[in-house]
C-alpha cells in the first residue's frame, strides 16, 4: 500500500532521445570555448581507458589529451570502441615522454596537477582552482600510478579520498571524478 501511495505523487519521468538533449555538433563543439584543462595521459596502457579519457574529455569540453611515451594513439579501433568518435572532436598531441609534455604545458603557464596518492597530497575536495588559470591534469598508468619524476615535477598533487580496500580507482573513472569536481569549481568561480 505505500508504495503505490508514493508513485502516486511522483511524476512519471522518461528518458531524453538523442535529438532532445542539445548536444552540439563536430564543427560547433571545434568552434566552443573550452575549459582551461588539458588531460594528460602517463603512459596508460588500456586503449579503452585512453579512449574513455577522450570521451570525457569532450563531455567537459576540455582543451587537449595529451598522449605521452606508451600511450596508444588514435586511430586505433580500441580506443574508437569507448571514445566513439570523440577523437575527432578533442584536440590531441602525442609527446615520447610526459616530461616533455610537461616542459611545454609549463612554458604556456599551465599550473601542472598530478593525480596520485603522495605524501603531501590535497583531497580533491580541498584543492582549490583560480579562473584565469589554465590546469594540466596528469593521470598515470593503471599498474604504477603517475611516475614518481613527473609527482616532483607537479606544481601540486591531488588525490582523490577513497575508503574501501582497493589502493586505486580505475583511470578512467577518476578522469570522470577529477574533471567533474573542477568543472562544478570553475562554474561557481565563473558565477
Amino acid at each position: 500500500m505505500k508504495t503505490f501511495l508514493l508513485l502516486r505523487f511522483y511524476k512519471i519521468m522518461r528518458k531524453l532521445l538523442n535529438e532532445e538533449l542539445g548536444r552540439l555538433d563536430l564543427e560547433a563543439f571545434k568552434k566552443a570555448p573550452k575549459i582551461p584543462f588539458i588531460v594528460v595521459l602517463d603512459n596508460v596502457r588500456s586503449l579503452n581507458n585512453v579512449g574513455s579519457a577522450f570521451r570525457t574529455s569532450d563531455a567537459f569540453r576540455v582543451e587537449a589529451v595529451y598522449l605521452c611515451g606508451i600511450t596508444a594513439r588514435p586511430p586505433h579501433r580500441e580506443i574508437q570502441k569507448t571514445a566513439l568518435g570523440a577523437t575527432a572532436s578533442v584536440e590531441w598531441k602525442y609527446f615520447d615522454t610526459t616530461t616533455q609534455a610537461i616542459d611545454k604545458l609549463r612554458n604556456n603557464n599551465y599550473q601542472i596537477v598530478a593525480v596520485e596518492q603522495a605524501d603531501e597530497s590535497i583531497e580533491l575536495q580541498y584543492f582549490r582552482i583560480r579562473s584565469k588559470q589554465k590546469y594540466a591534469l596528469v593521470f598515470g598508468n593503471e599498474v604504477k600510478g603517475v611516475e614518481e619524476t613527473i609527482v616532483n615535477q607537479a606544481d601540486a598533487v591531488i588525490e582523490i579520498p577513497q575508503f574501501g580496500t582497493k589502493h586505486s580507482l580505475n583511470i578512467s573513472v577518476s578522469i570522470g571524478i577529477v574533471l567533474w569536481d573542477l568543472w562544478v569549481k570553475l562554474q561557481n568561480l565563473r558565477g
